[in-house]
């Protein structure tokens, strides 16, 4: 009674995994991936990356499978973008494509895709348009902000000058002069002393 037991929980087991790895590669070869090594269940292609020096390990992969390859790192798929020429093609010739963040799952579940820092695709595109042409309009890429960025350089060189080689912390200064370019652009400035 015993040894029919196990052997049927040895089958169920066998057909289980057999199932479990037919699903899984089924999964993993839909869609237009780049070639890569064969990731195993659950740890991906983790096992093939030396993570003391993770960087010898993807130019190893990248002589094997070529500069754009697909890596499973866990259950995450990333496709990685070896030496200059696949990064330019990607990003500059392509950028369209390449448009979007990461996604970020509880970022999503509590931005729903709206916010600054977070946005992607043509809503990030049409927040980009419009700050960068409101800061356009408060003096953002004219002359008159490098005039104010020199000016506030030049205060801060007199205030470092009058520690006469003091030892100092320069993080209030250094603060000072960034707050009072930005209060600049906006047409309001303050004296680097206040």
């Amino acid at each position: 009674m015993a040894l029919l037991e196990i052997t049927t929980l040895a089958l169920v087991i066998c057909v289980t995994c057999l199932v479990f790895l037919f699903v899984w590669k089924k999964s993993h070869k839909a869609g237009r991936l780049p070639p890569g090594p064969t990731p195993l269940p659950i740890i991906g292609n983790l096992m093939q990356l030396n993570l003391k020096d993770v960087p010898a390990s993807l130019s190893k992969l990248a002589k094997e499978y070529g500069p754009v390859y697909t890596l499973y790192l866990g259950s995450q798929i990333t496709v990685v973008l070896h030496g200059y020429e696949a990064v330019k093609e990607a990003l500059i010739d392509q950028g369209d494509e390449f448009l979007c963040r990461g996604r970020i799952p509880i970022i999503d579940d509590t931005q729903r895709g709206y916010g600054i820092f977070f946005s992607n695709g043509n809503r990030w595109k049409q927040m980009r348009r419009f700050s960068l042409m409101t800061l356009r309009n408060f003096g953002m890429g004219k002359r008159s902000l490098e005039e104010r960025v020199q000016e506030e350089a030049q205060f801060l060189v007199e205030e470092l000058r009058k520690t006469e080689a003091q030892p100092l912390d320069p993080v209030f200064t250094l603060s000072c002069a960034s707050c009072n370019v930005i209060c600049s652009v906006l047409s309001t400035s303050v004296p680097l002393q206040q």
